[in-house]
Formats: C-alpha cells, sequence, structure tokens
C-alpha cells in the first residue's frame, strides 16, 4: 500500500530535519517542471502532477537514506541542483514523488595544482569554482552558457558540454572520479586516476544518467592553466552553410584544436550579430593555450578560409564583444521571462550531432519542415559550436508566437512538434538525437530508436541498478 503525501513528508522530516523538507505549495509547484515547460510557468499554469516534498540532502550518507525509503515504498524521486535543465528532465511525472535537491552540498573539497583536478560536491555552482580557479591560474575549460547558475553534479548527470569544447571536451572528457548513491542506497565511489584498464569504464554509467540510475554527490574535474592573454578571436560573414561544414571540417581533420569553432546560418547570425551579418552566415574562431600554439592554430586556420573566397573577415573586436556577453545569469533569465509575457513570443532549443557527411542535409530538411509544417514561426535557424574530426553538432533555435491557445497548449501546438521534426530527421540520417542537453522526457520516446540493437545495454542498467523504477520517471527510459 502506497503511504500518502503526509506519511511521506512525516517519514522525511524524522530522516532528516524540519528544515531539510520543503512543503510549500509554490515551491512544489514550481519544482514540478523544468525549463521545457517555462511558458506555461511564466503564466503561472501549473499541471501537475506535484511532488510530496522538495529535500534538501546536505551529505552522501543523507542522500543515501532517503534513497533508500523511497525504493522501500515505491516512490518516485526527481534529483537535482541548478536547475537549469531543459528537456523535461526535472519534471515530477508521477504524483508525490521527492525531489531530491543537492545544492546545499557546495563545498569545494579540494583543489590540486599539482595533480591537475579539483574536487567539489554536487551543489558546487560551476561559476564559483571557476572563479577561484581563474583567481590560481587555473580553468576547467568547462563553459555552458548557463556557467552562471549551473552545479557540478547537474553538468556531470546530463552530460553537459561547454563553448570551449573543440579543445576541452564535453564533460565526460574532464570527469576524473566521482561519488554517486544507487536507490538501494549504496554509496559508490570511483577513484581519481589519470586512466585505468580494469573492464568497461564504470564512470559512464553516472555520468549521464540525468537522475534516472544514481544520485550524484561528489566530481573530480581536470583542471588546465588558464592564459586569456593568449585567445586570438576572429570571424568571417559567408553565403552558405555548405561552404562552412566545409570549412570546420577541414580545420578539424587537419589536427587544428581551437577552443571556440561556431557557424551560424542566415537567421541565426541576424539575430545575434544584426550589427555586421548582412544577411549572410557567420563563422567565428578563438584559439587559445600557450602563445606558441595559439598564434600557430590562428594562423592556420586562416590560411584554411583563405581558399574560400567568398569569407569575408569581420572587425575581431565585434566577436570580442560577443564572446564578453556570452553566458547567461539570474537577471538574463527575469528578462526573458518580461519578454515571453509582453510579446507572446518565446525560443527554444535542441541539439543533435552527425557526420560530415549528413549534418548539412539534417540541417536542411529540419528547417524547411518547420517552416512548412509550424504555425507562427517568427526565427527558425541554427549553429553549430563543438566540432569533432568525424563530424559536428547543430543547435537548431526556433522562435515562434503562441495564437490561439492556452498557456499549456503551447507545449503541444508549437514545441513538441518542432521536437519531433529534428529528431525524426536526425534519426533517418543516422545523427544522434540529442548531443548536450539529454534525453529528458521529450525525447524518451525515440531512445530505442537512438540506441538500436544497443539499447539492450541501458535498458540492462535500469533493470539491474533501479529495479524498482523509482529513479526519475520517464527520464531516459519511456514511462
Amino acid at each position: 500500500m502506497s503511504l500518502t503525501k503526509a506519511e511521506i513528508v512525516e517519514q522525511l522530516i524524522k530522516i532528516l530535519s524540519e528544515d531539510q523538507v520543503v512543503t510549500d505549495e509554490e515551491v512544489l509547484k514550481r519544482s514540478s517542471v523544468d525549463r521545457f515547460r517555462r511558458f506555461e510557468e511564466i503564466h503561472g499554469v501549473f499541471t501537475g502532477p506535484f511532488p510530496a516534498a522538495v529535500v534538501y540532502v546536505e551529505s552522501a550518507a543523507e542522500a543515501a537514506e532517503v534513497l533508500k525509503f523511497a525504493n522501500k515504498h515505491g516512490i518516485n524521486v526527481v534529483p537535482r541542483t541548478g536547475q537549469t535543465a531543459t528537456e523535461g528532465g526535472l519534471e515530477t511525472a508521477v504524483e508525490n514523488s521527492i525531489v531530491l535537491d543537492g545544492s546545499r552540498m557546495n563545498k569545494i573539497i579540494n583543489i590540486d595544482t599539482y595533480n591537475m583536478q579539483a574536487t567539489c560536491q554536487c551543489g558546487t555552482p560551476l561559476q564559483l569554482l571557476e572563479d577561484r580557479l581563474r583567481d590560481l591560474g587555473y580553468t576547467t575549460g568547462h563553459s555552458p552558457q548557463s556557467k552562471p547558475m549551473a552545479h557540478l553534479g547537474g553538468l556531470v548527470a546530463t552530460r553537459s558540454i561547454g563553448q570551449f569544447s573543440t579543445l576541452y571536451g564535453g564533460i565526460e572528457d574532464m570527469v576524473v572520479g566521482l561519488e554517486a548513491v544507487f536507490p538501494d542506497g549504496h554509496i559508490a565511489r570511483i577513484k581519481n586516476v589519470p586512466r585505468r584498464a580494469a573492464g568497461p569504464d564504470i564512470r559512464h554509467v553516472i555520468i549521464g544518467n540525468e537522475g534516472a540510475l544514481c544520485f550524484i554527490t561528489e566530481v573530480t574535474v581536470k583542471i588546465y592553466k588558464y592564459m586569456p592573454e593568449n585567445n586570438i578571436l576572429f570571424g568571417y560573414t559567408l553565403e552558405s552553410m555548405k561552404t562552412g561544414f566545409e570549412i570546420l571540417r577541414e580545420v578539424m581533420v587537419n589536427g587544428y584544436r581551437p577552443s571556440v569553432t561556431r557557424l551560424y546560418d542566415q537567421e541565426d547570425a541576424f539575430y545575434h550579430f544584426p550589427h555586421f551579418s548582412e544577411g549572410k552566415c557567420v563563422l567565428i574562431f578563438m584559439t587559445e593555450g600557450p602563445k606558441a600554439i595559439s598564434e600557430a592554430s590562428a594562423a592556420a586556420i586562416r590560411e584554411i578560409v583563405a581558399r574560400y573566397p567568398e569569407c569575408k573577415e569581420v572587425d575581431s573586436r565585434y566577436i570580442e564583444t560577443w564572446f564578453e556577453n556570452l553566458n547567461w545569469d539570474a537577471s538574463d533569465v527575469a528578462q526573458e521571462r518580461a519578454e515571453i509575457l509582453e510579446t507572446k513570443n518565446i525560443g527554444n532549443t535542441t541539439e543533435i550531432s552527425a557526420g560530415w557527411d549528413k549534418i548539412y542535409d539534417i540541417y536542411e530538411a529540419c528547417v524547411e519542415r518547420i517552416r512548412n509544417e509550424v504555425p507562427d514561426m517568427t526565427l527558425v535557424g541554427g549553429h553549430a559550436s563543438h566540432c569533432y574530426i568525424n563530424g559536428t553538432n547543430l543547435y537548431f533555435v526556433h522562435y515562434y508566437n503562441v495564437v490561439d491557445c492556452k498557456p499549456e497548449e503551447e507545449i503541444t501546438k508549437y514545441h513538441l512538434p518542432i521536437k519531433k521534426i529534428i529528431v525524426e530527421e536526425t534519426l533517418k540520417a543516422g545523427g544522434s538525437m540529442c548531443h548536450h542537453h539529454g534525453v529528458g522526457k521529450y525525447r524518451s520516446p525515440w531512445i530505442k530508436e537512438e540506441h538500436g540493437s544497443a539499447y539492450y545495454i541501458l535498458e540492462t542498467l535500469k533493470k539491474s541498478f533501479d529495479p524498482r523504477g523509482i529513479m526519475n520517471k520517464g527520464t531516459i527510459f519511456p514511462g
């Protein structure tokens, strides 16, 4: 027999303390969604289901006790830290869920500049760690747009990536070791070593699990020397995305590793660079590191671009200004909310990845279908921002006016149809339906198609580590 909301709350207070168990109705409503449903949330519309409580744990041991309790009684648990998720991963899909919040676990445990790594609790803000490191002359190399608000645990759980990934890699390339708590209360610690061949890399059971397998409590990441004085930023306008993809491919396959590689199509470029794009695509690079490496990389990339006459270099000050205003913080979120309320115009993004031979075709197919099939679009564009030797990502940007529908209908009239088009076209071409925002709850219907015969591996992990299915129901695994 399942416990009532009152019984769940009573038991949680016994496990922790009254101060750590929050049941305020407004908090519970806002804790039932993430940014995927922000149009509804901004309008004060919450359709539930709602959690029983938000629980603030302060140690791995406390998280273990909460999870053991939830596992025993079959209560759904939604882990979170910084709350910057965008794909519904923080939605409480089951009534009277427990939202397990690690944001009070916010200590920087150790910065080891000899072994070049830093260890933090899951609720440590990335910005806090990065500021501390930069004061010492180091950096994580990780800089997602959400850096001012994101926390380490959530970044690892969602397999995050940052704007300098072409040089530093994604979060999975930065993580050294981890600590996580599984549904039965087992606390697992993966030790900090540079590499090992002791079976499969078990870090990847935890990295990217989106709270569907375990709750991350501690993270150790690599750190790097910070040398901003050697950064070289430069950019170009050009006529076509096809040319831009060819240039990015040539840069990567020739072994160059700029930290920033960005290619904007005409619409997205005009949104970001109306002062100089003039209806053209925009291509941006940044090189960094030791001065000799940065200068040599920039010179080589310029040589490659020079072979394409349609590329016209722009004043580097434009690119530097853009770079200085790349991230968004709480004030930007507040401004966005006000603009959405006033204009009823809202923008969302969907990111995918594919090989060099498929990425342009996916881009063209998705843009054409969205324009033809979804009403009230005001911007349909995209940019590539994370490059690899064998392909790149594509970050679709889509804005629309919400017309003739209630706030709770926006998601089905606009957001989900756009998502469906992008996922369908990407999977049809053999790409990946999600590059760095995660599966959440709104791409899980395609997870079996994403993995094909390898879904057996993913499904077996879920059955083994979460046999009662209490971890973040509907996220990654169709619920």
